[in-house]
């Protein structure tokens, strides 16, 4: 018969974005909630499951628990920063409900098998890596020793399975946007620069780049690229079309349009004709004709991982780009009507009070669309880890406030936690407080009422949050 299962995005601090597919785990300067994707897939091959996002659909502690007691086996993707709450929700699962099985999944969970499962005798067993069928295997009944990728605890022993081999036929999963439309409530997910609401699903796994800092491929998927077909992932396409009419947008939150130019077309060629708007991830080397496809294929805008506007920097976290592609790479999009979202870092190795300024004229320089800075964080697994560990430059410091927001758990010779936190706010206040881009914004809200409800919400956030910053200042 197999178990009812339910995938489980817990609750934590309030509008945390767990990990469950974001890319830095935190409450955000703005409320932003990403799609769970990585849990929707499990979710379709499990006959009796439900798909739980508490955070973005408010759901309290106290309420999941009260769902927990309806199911035979919960999956908890946790992360990092919210691990600790994470093991005492499954503790709280477990009282209430003693023969409930739990099972943790996500990067924390796969770089730590062993100290996981000590955290907490409430946690059954952890899936490592991509843990689409390792989950779907023991709901369906398989004994917990035969299954790949699992480590579990037997007796007073810590037992680890052979790793799972990654997942090769990408088609065989589930669509993920069959289980949003049975399971979730899609105006429940927003993202400041995706137009509202929006709707969001991978077409291709791993990443052949070398980011010191980036979690997902260091830790889950993997460094090798694997694709979806070009027809499988059209048929997704238009099954969300059919699901979704609402849906102002699609965003392909994967590296799909960066690594392979005849995918691209590929996929631009056969997306033309349905007429949807879409955006999409993408590095800087992306060359003119690619960029010409995507826009001419209904590509609205860009997340553009810029980082940071100092060489040096860019060359410590391998990032494979330079300063100049980036100012081309903006000028090719200005010139289609490409919109671009720039993210940059503060924080990374070699950085520097001269750098950080750098980095600031780069930002302005570029002048994308929107913007965000964040302060770099080491997650366990990460190369960016390991060397802050060597070097000693990691400190006992939580990574997040008391309401999951970010801080820097990191200290350089010259460049302390507080400056750090000085240096994004700072950021900030330069980029967005110029009168041009005041202007864009008042523009923005001017001729649409949604729009304009929207950045009223934003600002007040926004503002709320700069409070809290300078109140860490005063205090550090």
């Amino acid at each position: 018969m197999g178990m009812k299962t339910l995938l489980l995005n817990p609750p934590s601090f309030e509008n945390f974005d767990g990990g469950a597919s974001s890319r830095y785990q935190a409450t955000r300067e703005i409320t932003s909630f990403w799609y769970p994707v990585w849990l929707a897939y499990p979710a379709g091959l499990i006959e009796k499951s439900r798909l739980l996002d508490a955070p973005s659909h408010g759901v309290s502690p106290e309420k999941t628990v009260t769902i927990a007691k309806d199911y035979d086996f919960v999956v908890i993707f946790t992360s990092t920063p919210g691990f600790k709450s994470d093991t005492r929700l499954a503790e709280m699962m477990k009282t209430v409900k003693p023969d409930l099985k739990i099972a943790l999944v996500g990067p924390h969970v796969t770089i730590r098998p062993e100290e996981s499962l000590a955290a907490s005798r409430a946690v059954d067993f952890v899936a490592r890596k991509e843990f689409d069928y390792s989950i779907a295997e023991f709901a369906r009944g398989k004994k917990i020793e035969e299954i790949a990728g699992i480590s579990f605890r037997e007796d007073d022993r810590i037992i680890h399975n052979p790793d799972r081999p990654l997942l090769e036929d990408l088609d065989g999963l589930p669509f993920a946007v069959e289980i949003y439309k049975r399971d979730l409530d899609i105006t429940r997910y927003n993202i400041p620069y995706l137009h509202y609401p929006y709707v969001s699903f991978y077409t291709s796994r791993g990443c052949p780049a070398l980011c010191t800092f980036c979690l997902w491929p260091q830790t889950m998927s993997g460094h090798r690229w694997r694709t979806r077909s070009a027809a499988n992932v059209v048929a997704e396409v238009k099954r969300c079309l059919e699901l979704f009419p609402e849906a102002k947008e699609i965003f392909f939150d994967d590296d799909t349009f960066t690594w392979q130019k005849s995918r691209v077309l590929e996929l631009c060629k056969e997306w033309k004709p349905l007429k949807f708007t879409w955006s999409c991830n993408s590095r800087v080397n992306t060359d003119y004709e690619t960029l010409k496809a995507l826009k001419e294929a209904g590509c609205r805008l860009l997340i553009v991982g810029f980082e940071s506007g100092d060489p040096e920097i860019l060359r410590n976290i391998k990032k494979g780009a330079t300063v100049e592609q980036a100012l081309r790479f903006m000028k090719d999009c200005r010139s289609l009507g490409i919109t671009v979202h720039g993210d940059f870092q503060v924080g990374h190795p070699g950085e520097t009070h001269e750098t950080i300024e750098r980095t600031i004229r780069f930002a302005m320089q570029l002048d994308p669309e929107t913007m965000q800075v964040s302060m770099s964080h080491p997650y366990p697994g990460t190369d960016f880890y390991n060397y802050l560990e060597k070097c000693g430059y990691l400190t006992t410091a939580e990574m997040t406030d008391e309401l999951g927001h970010q801080l820097p758990n990191i200290q350089y010779p010259g460049l302390t936690r507080k400056e750090i936190v000085e240096a994004v706010e700072d950021f900030y206040a330069r980029y967005y407080f110029r009168p041009r881009i005041v202007f864009r914004i008042v523009r923005r809200a001017l001729f649409d009422s949604v729009e304009r409800g929207r950045l009223y919400r934003e600002a007040k956030e926004f503002f709320r949050l700069r409070a809290r910053r300078k109140g860490f200042v005063k205090t550090s």
